[in-house]
Protein backbone atom coordinates (compact mmCIF):
# COMPACT_ATOMS: atom_id res chain seq x y z
CA UNK A 1 0.00 0.00 0.00
CA UNK A 2 2.80 2.41 0.89
CA UNK A 3 4.72 1.61 -2.27
CA UNK A 4 1.67 2.37 -4.45
CA UNK A 5 1.16 5.76 -2.80
CA UNK A 6 4.85 6.58 -3.06
CA UNK A 7 5.06 5.49 -6.68
CA UNK A 8 1.99 7.58 -7.62
CA UNK A 9 3.60 10.65 -6.03
CA UNK A 10 6.96 10.08 -7.71
CA UNK A 11 5.48 9.19 -11.07
CA UNK A 12 5.68 12.14 -13.54
CA UNK A 13 7.38 14.31 -10.95
CA UNK A 14 8.90 16.72 -13.49
CA UNK A 15 5.51 17.94 -14.85
CA UNK A 16 4.17 18.18 -11.30
CA UNK A 17 7.04 20.39 -10.14
CA UNK A 18 6.83 22.47 -13.32
CA UNK A 19 3.08 22.98 -12.82
CA UNK A 20 3.62 23.98 -9.19
CA UNK A 21 6.26 26.55 -10.17
CA UNK A 22 4.01 28.06 -12.85
CA UNK A 23 1.13 28.31 -10.38
CA UNK A 24 3.42 29.93 -7.81
CA UNK A 25 4.66 32.45 -10.40
CA UNK A 26 1.07 33.35 -11.38
CA UNK A 27 0.00 33.86 -7.77
CA UNK A 28 3.02 36.04 -6.96
CA UNK A 29 2.73 38.12 -10.12
CA UNK A 30 -0.97 38.82 -9.54
CA UNK A 31 -0.28 39.66 -5.89
CA UNK A 32 2.51 42.13 -6.59
CA UNK A 33 1.45 43.46 -9.98
CA UNK A 34 -0.65 46.28 -8.54
CA UNK A 35 1.86 47.35 -5.87
CA UNK A 36 3.16 50.86 -6.41
CA UNK A 37 4.93 53.56 -4.43
CA UNK A 38 3.77 57.07 -3.69
CA UNK A 39 6.40 59.47 -2.37
CA UNK A 40 5.30 62.53 -0.40
CA UNK A 41 7.50 65.14 1.28
CA UNK A 42 6.70 65.73 4.95
CA UNK A 43 8.00 68.29 7.44
CA UNK A 44 10.49 66.74 9.85
CA UNK A 45 10.20 67.63 13.53
CA UNK A 46 13.76 67.56 14.89
CA UNK A 47 14.14 67.49 18.69
CA UNK A 48 17.56 68.93 19.55
CA UNK A 49 19.44 68.23 22.80
CA UNK A 50 20.06 70.80 25.51
CA UNK A 51 23.65 71.85 26.00
CA UNK A 52 24.66 71.14 22.41
CA UNK A 53 24.15 72.96 19.14
CA UNK A 54 24.01 71.59 15.63
CA UNK A 55 27.21 72.33 13.69
CA UNK A 56 25.83 70.86 10.47
CA UNK A 57 22.62 71.37 8.57
CA UNK A 58 19.45 70.24 10.30
CA UNK A 59 17.06 68.65 7.79
CA UNK A 60 13.55 70.06 7.79
CA UNK A 61 11.82 67.61 5.44
CA UNK A 62 11.78 63.88 4.82
CA UNK A 63 10.21 61.72 2.11
CA UNK A 64 7.55 59.26 3.18
CA UNK A 65 7.04 56.29 0.85
CA UNK A 66 3.53 54.83 0.83
CA UNK A 67 3.54 51.37 -0.75
CA UNK A 68 0.40 49.49 -1.68
CA UNK A 69 -2.34 49.02 -4.20
CA UNK A 70 -2.58 51.71 -6.85
CA UNK A 71 -6.25 52.32 -6.08
CA UNK A 72 -5.62 53.01 -2.37
CA UNK A 73 -2.30 54.83 -2.01
CA UNK A 74 -3.66 58.08 -3.45
CA UNK A 75 -6.51 58.12 -0.92
CA UNK A 76 -4.04 58.50 1.97
CA UNK A 77 -3.91 62.02 3.44
CA UNK A 78 -0.20 62.85 3.98
CA UNK A 79 -1.08 65.46 6.61
CA UNK A 80 -2.01 62.60 8.97
CA UNK A 81 1.60 61.34 8.99
CA UNK A 82 4.05 62.98 11.39
CA UNK A 83 7.83 62.53 11.03
CA UNK A 84 10.14 62.98 14.06
CA UNK A 85 13.88 62.71 14.68
CA UNK A 86 14.68 62.74 18.41
CA UNK A 87 18.22 63.82 19.31
CA UNK A 88 17.38 64.58 22.96
CA UNK A 89 19.54 61.72 24.24
CA UNK A 90 22.79 63.14 22.79
CA UNK A 91 25.44 63.27 25.51
CA UNK A 92 28.60 64.24 23.63
CA UNK A 93 30.07 66.03 20.66
CA UNK A 94 30.30 64.40 17.26
CA UNK A 95 28.09 62.99 14.57
CA UNK A 96 24.94 61.35 15.87
CA UNK A 97 22.52 59.27 13.80
CA UNK A 98 18.95 58.59 14.89
CA UNK A 99 16.10 56.81 13.11
CA UNK A 100 13.21 58.79 11.68
CA UNK A 101 9.98 57.86 13.44
CA UNK A 102 6.72 58.05 11.51
CA UNK A 103 3.53 58.41 13.52
CA UNK A 104 0.20 57.57 11.90
CA UNK A 105 -2.98 55.62 12.57
CA UNK A 106 -1.58 52.13 12.10
CA UNK A 107 -4.95 50.38 11.85
CA UNK A 108 -5.99 52.24 8.70
CA UNK A 109 -2.80 51.44 6.83
CA UNK A 110 -2.33 47.80 7.82
CA UNK A 111 -5.98 46.93 7.21
CA UNK A 112 -5.67 47.96 3.56
CA UNK A 113 -2.22 46.41 3.11
CA UNK A 114 -0.33 49.70 2.97
CA UNK A 115 3.25 50.12 4.16
CA UNK A 116 4.63 53.53 5.13
CA UNK A 117 8.38 54.07 5.44
CA UNK A 118 10.75 57.04 5.66
CA UNK A 119 13.40 57.82 3.10
CA UNK A 120 16.08 58.16 4.38
CA UNK A 121 15.31 56.01 7.37
CA UNK A 122 17.75 57.88 9.62
CA UNK A 123 19.14 61.40 10.03
CA UNK A 124 22.58 62.42 11.19
CA UNK A 125 23.74 65.74 12.62
CA UNK A 126 27.11 66.98 13.88
CA UNK A 127 26.84 68.44 17.39
CA UNK A 128 29.15 70.81 19.30
CA UNK A 129 28.99 71.68 22.96
CA UNK A 130 27.64 75.15 23.75
CA UNK A 131 30.30 77.25 25.49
Amino acid sequence: MKSKALSSVLQNWIPKIFSFLIALFIVLSVRFMNVNDRVVTLPLDVILPTGYRAASLVPDTIDAVITGSDSIIYLVDPSEIKATADFSSVDGEGIVRVPVTLEYRDDIYTRDGLVVSARPSSVRILFEEIQ
